[in-house]
């Protein structure tokens, strides 16, 4: 019998416990220790179960008799779940896993069973892995800006325009993912600017791909052609995220202020869509396009795509402001906000449990305030490392003058950075809107006049405000409707 893991599924292990998900179902899981070194044993081409327990058997002192029956207990478990499969032969694996299709994949869930050796997490996932990652850290996802060239010029972007010019050697995206992979990388992404204007976009992608990254993009598509088409499919791109804006090609074409972009992104939507590669679709809103966003949400929906909306704009990361002048109003947002809680199921399961949940207690104060420095960082075009795409002001170092595990584990910003708790947000803590609001270094600083990262920033806390008001107003109706 072989087992191997599923072409969409990725796993890391991380000190004591073992990560994996699946990138097309979203599904994830963690696993103690055992269940790692289990996983570990697996690969992208099947193996057969005798050697896969040996290998493991050798990695225990006195392995048990029921080592083997254990291990092919886990297996079934995992197989069930969506991460692995099982087959006599390679045409048998390839059969059990057939490659993503749009609207066909129908995933099997066994979340009421439980395994009696090595159990699933009592802790939502991310919860457990937040936790591991404060004593912990580790570069599990990083954000490459491959180019600063962009053949839009989106009103709302928070790159200086003047800067998009450059582009990043392949030598260098060579030398740092190289370097990535040694340190248990798991999550690539590549953007820009458009990532598909760099001049050796299908050999970035190449290089990606030997590494087993799970792979995202960040792209508006508009120059996508056979051979960059050919190069995503080769690579396994998990995701594919775009921005469209309106389903009216003389509003997208405004923001964009390129002509003719929306039927380009559109075109190119559907290619990637017969292709069975997975796309998201972002429509931020703001002025231009504010009473458009349900229109690209029933196309998305239409389509079988998953798509967001998202009100939140900050300013450009050199702190010029001229672009916020987009941004919406309150009185802007709250039809926004209202019609997400109205259309979107899943915002409003989350909120329906607020009938029965009582607010959260848990003490928040050494919780880190986000990801960066401690799973996450970003590289910009020049090889300065930065906390995220959108905060560039804040310089972690330079791939030309360190390594990136020595920046990693010794930049001065990033030992600052991973220290911030929410303690330090102390007026945070004790809103009464912070269940609805996170803490957004990048916002803080980008519109603060000094750069300050921990000055808050006053419009999302309005934000936040009016959501926890809208929301409360539509459970008080759902209240009084039973």
């Amino acid at each position: 019998m072989l087992f191997r893991l599923k072409r969409d599924t990725y796993f890391r292990r991380y000190e004591e416990i073992g990560y994996l998900v699946n990138r097309k179902t979203s599904r994830d899981r963690v696993v103690n220790a055992v269940g790692a070194v289990f996983l570990g044993a697996l690969t992208r081409t099947g193996r057969p179960f005798g050697e896969i327990a040996d290998e493991i058997a050798a990695q225990f002192v006195d392995a048990p008799a029921e080592l083997a029956q254990d291990i092919l207990d886990f297996y079934a478990i995992m197989e069930q779940d969506g991460f692995i499969v099982r087959g006599e032969t390679e045409a048998e694996l390839d059969e059990a896993d057939r490659p993503f299709v749009y609207g066909v994949l129908d995933p099997v869930s066994l979340e009421n069973k439980e395994f009696a050796r090595i159990a699933r997490a009592s802790q939502g996932t991310q919860q457990v892995m937040s936790e591991h990652f404060k004593k912990h850290p580790h570069l599990v996802s990083l954000q490459i800006e491959t180019t600063t060239r962009c053949n839009e010029r989106c009103v709302h972007c928070y790159i200086p325009h003047p800067d998009k010019i450059r582009e990043m050697s392949l030598e260098m995206i060579q030398n740092v993912l190289r370097q990535a992979n040694d340190m248990g990388l798991m999550n690539l992404t590549l953007s820009g600017g458009e990532p598909l204007s760099h001049s050796r976009f299908c050999d970035i992608l190449r290089c990606a791909a030997q590494y087993d990254f799970s792979i995202s993009i960040m792209s508006n598509l508009t120059l996508l052609d056979d051979e960059k088409l050919a190069a995503m499919k080769e690579a396994g791109v998990s995701l594919v995220a775009v921005s469209l804006y309106s389903m009216n090609p003389q509003v997208h074409d405004a923001i964009t202020l390129l002509p003719g972009s929306q039927e380009k992104t559109l075109r190119a939507i559907e290619r990637l869509i017969e292709n069975n590669i997975f796309v998201q679709i972002n429509c931020p809103v703001m002025k231009e396009n504010k009473d458009d966003a349900d229109g690209v949400l029933a196309w998305a929906a239409d389509h079988k795509l998953h798509a967001v909306t998202d009100t939140v704009m900050m300013a450009r990361y050199d702190r010029t402001d001229d672009n916020l002048q987009h941004r919406l109003s309150l009185e802007d947002v709250r039809p926004i906000i209202q019609s997400v809680l109205e259309k979107d199921a899943g915002y409003r399961s989350h909120v329906e449990k607020k009938l029965t949940k009582e607010k959260n207690t848990r003490d928040r104060r050494e919780d880190p305030l986000c990801g960066v420095c401690v799973s996450s960082m970003a590289m910009t075009v020049d090889g300065h490392f930065c906390p995220c795409a959108g905060w560039q002001g804040f310089d972690l170092g330079d791939i030309k003058t360190a390594s990136l595990q020595d920046i990693w584990d010794n930049s001065p910003n990033v030992l600052y950075l991973r220290r911030l708790r929410m303690k330090d947000f102390p007026e945070c803590l004790t809103c009464e809107d912070n269940e609805y609001c996170s803490v957004c270094m990048a916002r803080n600083a980008n519109e603060s006049p000094s750069g300050d990262p921990l000055e808050t920033n006053r419009h999302f806390c309005k934000v936040a405000h009016l959501n926890h008001q809208i929301v409360d107003e539509w459970l008080s109706a759902r209240a009084g409707e039973r």
